[in-house]
């Protein structure tokens, strides 16, 4: 028998259950993997809030996770039992001791990136590959914005951003949280709960604005968001804990473009996916950093999920088996 945590119908954290089951062997180009780790994920959260909506319900959640390759169905040649892998991205079904996922979901991992890791890191990381590399392609010397930065993917961003030789400013939602930011390598950090930050935001980068601008807050912050970006910037919209984002008529947007980046819809392209795996599975042997800001046993999925909403945790989070 292998626990499993159910999602049994869209609410708060008390609609995800732990139950026993039996995971069953893999199918033709199928693994069966036991997992170590599982990355929590912010988009975890819009499943089982009702915003997204998953295949059927029940539903096991979670698109993240690392561990040992248990057994291989027809079909998998690049893979054999005690293989350590980890993976990102749908199908959902991470929330589990042992789980069935298609083989080529499934990327191998270094000896240099321990299982928690990269169960910490392979989605994020891969969202702060697509932001820097495909939204858009950071030089040094450019200036980026990074709302939430004492967060997971907030933390990866800038890390990897200093990486490019780019300026970063982060900012968050309180003062305990500035230290954070800063040690990932924000330049200045500031609170975007004040009333000047979009300001002080254009005055920091020169008076003209940033070239990137990451917001993963939504709601009123995201017209703000819009005035800190120079003449031919990009604002990357990627979450909404605060709300929806307001409607933009295209034409106050002037020489502004935005977009909705979509991790989901990235990894699900077999190249992006791969492209993105070894550049992040590199950067992370060569000193990218990726700090766990907060562990829980598989079993307290919902109080992790309850404290990653709230704001309570910093870096990323993760459950163990």
């Amino acid at each position: 028998m292998a626990l499993i945590i159910e999602m049994t119908g869209p609410g708060g954290p008390d609609v995800l259950r732990a139950r026993d089951t039996v995971a069953g062997d893999p199918g033709p180009d199928e693994v069966r993997i036991r997992q170590t780790a599982i990355g929590v994920n912010f988009v975890d959260i819009y499943f089982r809030s009702g915003l997204y909506s998953p295949p059927s319900l029940p539903a096991v959640l979670g698109l993240e996770g690392a561990g040992i390759v248990d057994a291989i169905g027809n079909g998998v040649t690049n893979l054999k039992p005690g293989d350590r892998i980890a993976y990102a991205g749908m199908p959902l079904g991470g929330y589990a001791e042992v789980r069935l996922i298609p083989q080529s979901r499934l990327i191998k991992l270094p000896d240099t990136v321990s299982d928690r890791v990269a169960a910490s890191t392979l989605l994020r990381g891969l969202t702060a590959y697509m932001l820097l590399h495909e939204v858009r392609s950071v030089r040094p010397g450019e200036w980026v914005l990074v709302h939430a930065a004492a967060g997971g993917v907030g933390q990866l961003v800038t890390r990897w951003a200093k990486r490019l030789g780019a300026n970063v400013i982060g900012t968050v939602g309180s003062e305990g949280k500035i230290a954070v930011a800063k040690a990932a390598g924000a330049d200045e950090v500031l609170l975007h709960t004040s009333e000047n930050w979009a300001s002080d935001v254009r005055r920091i980068s020169g008076n003209k604005g940033v070239h990137l601008a990451i917001d993963g807050i939504g709601g009123p912050v995201f017209m703000e968001t819009l005035k800190t970006v120079r003449p031919f910037g990009i604002l990357g919209s990627i979450g909404q804990p605060a709300g929806a984002v307001p409607p933009v008529r295209l034409e106050d947007l002037g020489n502004i473009a935005v977009m909705r980046p979509s991790i989901i819809a990235a990894v699900n392209n077999p190249e992006f996916y791969q492209r993105g795996s070894k550049a992040l599975l590199a950067a992370l042997e060569h000193g990218l950093s990726s700090p766990i800001g907060a562990q829980y046993a598989l079993r307290d999925a919902a109080k992790a999920q309850a404290d990653l909403e709230a704001g309570k945790t910093t870096g990323s989070v993760i459950l163990t088996t």
